[in-house]
């Protein structure tokens, strides 16, 4: 692969955010510490991430063509497929941007050891020289990290890598059909989790927790979990599901692939959502009369390791 520019992508600080919101730093402050915070931590932070930044970019060399994108400009920037995507955050800024990226390298560089984990880094500042330059060389060693996809009956799409949420905006139940392996079900529940293999040490591990809990250890769930992150299958499950003259509870979890997607048909006049990865404001509309499916995606996350 012929890559001819870095896309660097940064997010906001929590110090930023409230600059924005409080537009001075003597009113950040003291509103940190009328809240009992620390500005100085706040501050701290805030330093060390710019820093973090501030390096990467600078280590890129001048003869290659680069950008720095916000986080909040990604769903509408275009990406190439020559371009290389370089994330410096923590974890959660990864999965931000993996919906938005096609089949282009990511590199996650972690600008802040002490405060962000590594489970998805590729390097940190210092390591980050090496890397960048056996990527631009095409040495570069790939984890391919599955998506969930949901397609909607008007060819509209959204992709997740850690999960999928479909059900209602706010906490009113959620109505839909269900299908899936030969099976349907009309529903109301809480709406429905569709987990990878990236997401399945989350939102997917507590399914799991709960499920074991409530029977006391006596039934196990009925899927590995968690399962490796290129595993070709997603898992989904129903929250709470409520039984009626018109609504069933027998499909409440499964093992959605390529072969046997899942189906949901929804029978919600308004706040119906269908959301990728915690993210509400970047949503599916999904009312009555539209149908999802719901399967691995055929495009993958090339995460650089």
């Amino acid at each position: 692969m012929e890559l001819d520019k870095v896309i660097i992508i940064k997010k906001k600080t929590a110090m930023e955010e409230l600059l924005f919101r409080h537009s001075t730093e003597t009113q950040a402050a003291f509103y940190l510490k009328t809240a009992g915070h620390s500005n100085e931590a706040y501050q701290s932070a805030h330093t060390v991430y710019q820093q973090g930044l501030s390096d990467t970019v600078s280590i890129i060399p001048r003869n290659i063509r680069s950008q720095v994108v916000e986080r909040e400009h990604l769903s509408t920037y275009q990406f190439t497929k020559k371009d290389l995507v370089v994330v410096v955050g923590d974890p959660g800024l990864f999965i931000n941007v993996a919906k938005y990226v096609g089949e282009q390298p990511v590199i996650v560089v972690n600008p802040d050891k002490e405060r962000f984990d590594d489970v998805l880094s590729t390097c940190d500042i210092p390591g980050f020289p090496v890397v960048l330059e056996n990527a631009l060389a095409g040495r570069m060693e790939i984890e391919a990290l599955t998506m969930a996809e949901a397609v909607l009956n008007d060819g509209q799409k959204l992709r997740a890598l850690n999960d999928l949420f479909i059900g209602r905006r706010t906490h009113v139940s959620a109505r839909y059909t269900i299908e899936h392996q030969d099976r349907s079900e009309r529903q109301s529940t809480s709406g429905i989790v569709v987990s990878t293999g990236t997401g399945s040490t989350g939102w997917l591990m507590s399914f799991k927790t709960w499920t074991e809990s409530i029977t006391e250890h006596d039934s196990e769930y009925p899927f590995p979990v968690p399962f490796d992150r290129d595993e070709d299958h997603l898992i989904f499950n129903v929250r709470e599901p409520f039984p009626s003259k018109v609504t069933g509870t027998e499909i409440v979890c499964g093992l959605v692939t390529g072969r046997y997607p899942l189906v949901v048909q929804s029978h919600m006049p308004e706040d119906g959502v269908i959301f990728g990865d915690g993210i509400e404001r970047d949503y599916l509309e999904f009312t009555s009369g539209k149908t999802a499916t719901v399967r691995p995606s055929d495009t993958r996350v090339n995460l650089v390791r």
